[in-house]
């Protein structure tokens, strides 16, 4: 496996414990606010997968 792909599995592993962290507290302390949380699953998801997209295409076009 390539070093950024580790790398980018370590920083993706962090950001999704904190974003399902900040969730959670979202819900457990925020009454009546549940669809906020919401927004932090969203982001626990999305950037990952546009960070890796982005690191693909730049090793991608790095290498040729």
């Amino acid at each position: 496996m390539a070093l950024w792909k580790r790398f980018w599995l370590l920083g993706s592993a962090v950001w999704v414990v904190v974003c399902l962290l900040n969730a959670f507290t979202i819900i457990a302390f925020s009454e009546g606010e549940a669809a906020r949380a919401w927004q932090p699953l969203a982001l626990a998801v999305a950037v990952p997968a546009a960070l890796y997209c982005a690191l693909w295409l730049y090793f991608r076009l790095r290498s040729k």
